[in-house]
């Protein structure tokens, strides 16, 4: 079996802290034959530390070279280079969130189908073992159908300091774009089938506004900050059941949260840490799991099965169709807290 030839594009900090060791580490699969970035000298020292023979000088010329590409840019660029990709029969592992607009992720999709290629989105939180231990759970309906979903994305003082995360114009929002959007996209999934009907958001950045700054994760403009460094949301889907959405880099809390809370009519499920809780038999039952088998770096996992995609041993886990599905709630929240009132989604 041939080697599937990876080239990656954007080789910043998620590209050389996940991507490229996830990918190295499939090595009876993949080799990545190229690396291109707009900082040619970070390109440089990227393929050196990874042992990649060959640096691109424009992202064309890595897309000839290839089967496989992993786009890790600033989020503005994700639909220009995927569909570019697409189209030079390459299949794409995008990184999260799919682009910046609806309209853009439809036009990958279309591309997508046109090129018969493998276009998958970085939402590696599916993979994360706790993940998959509650997929088992819900698919064996030991929750029953979900009633209440909360998901909680909280982060105290930790706006990310390096990079453009705080760049509106490329990254296209702030905590809900960068962080909620992977817990929202793992809420969805463990949820099944459900249609979003109505949604009702607001979006808040006081705190990275105000001088003094203490954050954890290095320094930022307050005087520039022109994203979003907390948002809230409640959604409704056609089944009746409700999500209540909270994410943020920079809350007054006291300690990080993360997670996914799901009540159901059988059971409830909260994803991290792992847990579940019943009543039956009788009596009030709470389950939690010492051992979860599976890779402890969900990047690998994610890694294995875009390779075994290309390959056409698997299907995409994140299929782009879902992707979309969390742009087109992350658009809509956005516009909802513009407005200032909900929107009712046809």
């Amino acid at each position: 079996m041939s080697l599937v030839r990876v080239g990656f594009i954007g080789v910043g900090g998620i590209a050389q802290s996940r991507h490229m060791p996830a990918i190295s580490s499939v090595q009876d699969k993949a080799v990545i034959v190229s690396v291109y970035d707009t900082n040619k000298e970070r390109a440089k020292e990227v393929a050196r530390t990874f042992k990649v023979d060959h640096v691109s000088d424009t992202y064309e010329e890595l897309l000839s070279l290839v089967d496989a590409v992993v786009i890790s840019t600033p989020n503005k660029f994700h639909s220009e280079i995927a569909i570019a990709a697409l189209q030079a029969d390459v299949h794409v592992l995008c990184e999260k969130p799919m682009a910046l607009t609806v309209a853009e992720c439809d036009e990958m999709l279309l591309a997508a189908q046109k090129a018969d290629k493998v276009l998958a989105i970085g939402y590696h939180y599916r993979y994360m073992k706790n993940a998959q231990a509650a997929k088992k759970v819900m698919f064996a309906n030991e929750i029953g159908t979900p009633i209440v979903i909360r998901v909680q994305a909280m982060r105290r003082r930790k706006v990310p300091g390096w990079g453009v995360f705080t760049n509106k114009e490329l990254q296209g929002g702030g905590s809900l774009m960068d962080y909620g959007c992977h817990l929202l996209d793992l809420a969805l999934w463990l949820m099944g089938d459900a249609t979003p009907v109505e949604v009702s958001g607001s979006q808040y950045n006081t705190l990275s506004k105000m001088p003094e700054q203490v954050n954890e994760w290095g320094d930022f403009d307050y005087e520039t900050f022109d994203v979003d460094d907390h948002v809230t949301a409640y959604i409704r889907f056609d089944n009746g059941a409700t999500l209540l959405l909270e994410t943020s880099w920079s809350a007054n809390i006291q300690a990080d949260i993360e997670n996914v809370s799901i009540s159901g009519d059988r059971g409830g499920l909260d994803v991290f840490p792992f847990h579940v809780n019943q009543a039956k038999h009788g009596m009030l039952l709470d389950t939690v799991a010492p051992y979860i088998p599976g890779e402890e770096d969900p990047g690998i996992s994610q890694a294995i099965h875009f390779i075994d995609s290309c390959l056409g041993l698997a299907e995409p886990l994140v299929k782009p169709e879902e992707a979309r599905k969390v742009s087109y709630l992350i658009e809509t929240i956005y516009k909802s807290s513009d407005l200032k009132r909900s929107i009712t989604l046809s």
